[in-house]
């Protein structure tokens, strides 16, 4: 029962952010001031790891078939399409889950129990959608485009990794990067990170929007956000792999 009263909730804050803004303005302040802080300021964590996955993808393939009669250049097409199809929508989101959806759920959070929500309540504005759904505007906005950014250094970083290991020329890379391309798996890396930053961004709003008592509850909050934020996007990733492949 909890489950479905869990679930009623989530539908009825979603449904209640689809509702025409008291000021335009205000809102798209919000959804850009949301922006810089999901995307702006993600961009380093998100651009060090999907560097260094690219790189223990390509030394890794590179070490697994040295044995096998394997071309070499296969090591670019396996990077690519890892990168493209599964590391950096799904990698990228988790680390998302972590950062980005922690803070907003420990920031709604705090207006709750410091009554902010309230007072914005008796002056008229929808808190849902001036709080939770310029969030999630701003996530779908921002969060492919730093996918996109993550699957182009996860490619870089296995070429730096191949080259500067001495496994192959760049010219043998770069003919693997071109092998065997699938201009879909672009369209399903854009669609899971659409899909994974609504899901962050809406799970991590619910629960620091309905948060109760005091800090300590601010941080259970923070980490069920978290961690069912992380299990959202592994449910969907295989739900659209499933669907779409």
């Amino acid at each position: 029962m909890k489950l479905f009263y869990h679930i009623g909730r989530y539908s009825m804050l979603i449904g209640s952010i689809f509702s025409r803004p008291e000021n335009i303005r205000m809102y798209w302040r919000e959804i850009f001031r949301q922006m810089n802080t999901i995307g702006v300021e993600s961009v380093p964590i998100v651009a060090v790891v999907a560097l260094f996955i690219g790189a223990v993808t390509a030394v890794q393939f590179a070490y697994q078939v040295q044995d096998f009669a394997i071309p070499p250049y296969y090591i670019g097409y396996i990077v690519r399409d890892s990168m493209i199809i599964e590391m950096a929508p799904t990698i990228s989101c988790m680390i998302l889950a972590g950062k980005v959806g922690s803070n907003m759920a420990s920031e709604l959070g705090n207006m709750r129990i410091t009554e902010q929500i309230d007072a914005l309540d008796i002056m008229g504005v929808n808190t849902s959608a001036y709080l939770v759904g310029t969030k999630i505007l701003a996530a779908i906005f921002t969060v492919p485009l730093l996918i996109i950014i993550a699957a182009l250094l996860g490619i870089i970083g296995g070429m730096l990794a191949v080259v500067l290991s001495d496994l192959m020329p760049l010219a043998v890379y770069e003919r693997g990067l071109h092998a065997f391309y699938e201009p879909f798996y672009v369209k399903l890396m854009l669609i899971k990170g659409a899909v994974f930053a609504f899901l962050l961004a809406s799970v991590s709003c619910y629960h620091g929007y309905h948060v109760s008592g005091g800090a300590i509850q601010i941080g259970e909050a923070s980490t069920r956000a978290v961690v069912q934020s992380n299990i959202f996007i592994l449910i969907f990733d295989y739900m659209l792999a499933a669907m779409l492949l």
